[in-house]
């Protein structure tokens, strides 16, 4: 017989009703510049409370939740930021993703009504509310995705060789993330982004920034339904995969497998389920999200993901560790011609 079960209590239900409560507390943490002020030296109460303006006892509040969310750790009556707050929501850091959460925080007032969307009748677009896109609503989505996503751009472009490769074609490529730091790793290389024209025009001041506009380029469209330019020796689809469901994923790699050179490779940087589809949270948050969002998208597996590159005609298709817990990257390759 097994082990009998411990008594069980409504702690755990009740810490998830509380989600809201947690999301608040670090986005006012963030607004406050809470960590910065302890990276640059107030570490008591007092000092943090001077350098916040706010009142003892509101400091004392603001410290002891994110104490408990782990965001600080104490040491005697004395704070530190732990790691990864140190690292990423420290501002003037190159690391800085604070625009990132800030951005998927507001959203709280569509997320309320879940409920209304899962029970919707209205059929779902395939693109949902970015069929409607605005160049306003691009700028405000791809400085945010800017901020984390270019360091998953130079994370792709350490582990990914491209020694060897001459065009880069990515695929809904937003602020141009990955391209840049491609560019910027490998002087041979150039880099296209296909993404709608609103994008397109954001994507070309990132690219302005780091004065790479001789080598990365950006073609205005609708990577699921219009043509891809033809001769990329490498193609890349990041951080958008449960936007679309099955039927558009797997035209969508057809079409690229078409349009890219024999002996090319395809990476696709997803947010991928576990073969039992009973995670990772980040993944299948994703995925739900979409109810919002009134698109036709679901999250994926990894092993259906492998699935598609191979019914698209990819060879030598593997599942590769990306970031754990949020992003797996999964390649492919394209036969070379046969003499």
């Amino acid at each position: 017989m097994g082990q009998p079960r411990g008594k069980v209590n409504t702690v755990r239900l009740q810490d998830l009703s509380y989600g809201h409560k947690q999301t608040a507390t670090l986005v006012a943490a963030i607004k406050l510049d809470l960590f910065t002020k302890v990276s640059q030296g107030a570490v008591t109460i007092p000092e943090i409370a001077k350098a916040l303006s706010l009142s003892p006892l509101n400091t004392e509040r603001l410290v002891v939740a994110c104490s408990a969310l782990d965001l600080l750790e104490k040491e005697g009556e004395t704070y530190r930021n732990a790691p990864d707050v140190e690292r990423f929501l420290v501002k003037g850091k190159v690391t800085y993703v604070g625009p990132w959460l800030l951005f998927v925080s507001k959203d709280f007032e569509r997320w309320k009504d879940l409920t209304g969307h899962l029970k919707s009748s209205e059929p779902p677009k395939l693109l949902g509310i970015y069929e409607g896109l605005t160049e306003e609503m691009a700028r405000e989505y791809h400085e945010a995705t800017y901020s984390v996503g270019l360091g998953a751009g130079m994370l792709f472009a350490r582990e990914v060789d491209l020694s060897h490769r001459s065009l880069l074609l990515d695929l809904g490529g937003g602020s141009g993330c990955y391209c840049i730091a491609a560019a910027q790793k490998y002087p041979q290389l150039k880099a296209m982004v296909l993404d709608f024209e609103a994008v397109c025009r954001i994507t070309r001041e990132f690219i302005a920034q780091w004065g790479l506009g001789d080598r990365i380029s950006t073609h205005p469209g609708d990577f699921t339904s219009d043509p891809f330019p033809p001769g990329a020796d490498v193609m890349l689809m990041a951080s958008n995969l449960p936007q679309y469901n099955e039927e558009v994923l797997l035209r969508v790699f057809k079409k690229a497998f078409e349009a890219m050179a024999p002996g090319g490779e395809f990476h696709v940087v997803g947010e991928t389920l576990d073969t039992d589809k009973r995670g990772p949270l980040g993944p299948a948050l994703w995925g739900i999200s979409e109810a919002l969002l009134g698109s036709t998208g679901r999250a994926h597996s990894e092993t259906e993901t492998r699935g598609y590159l191979e019914t698209a005609g990819f060879v030598e298709v593997q599942v590769h560790p990306f970031i754990p817990g949020s992003l797996s990257r999964i390649t492919g390759r394209k036969p070379p011609l046969r003499i």
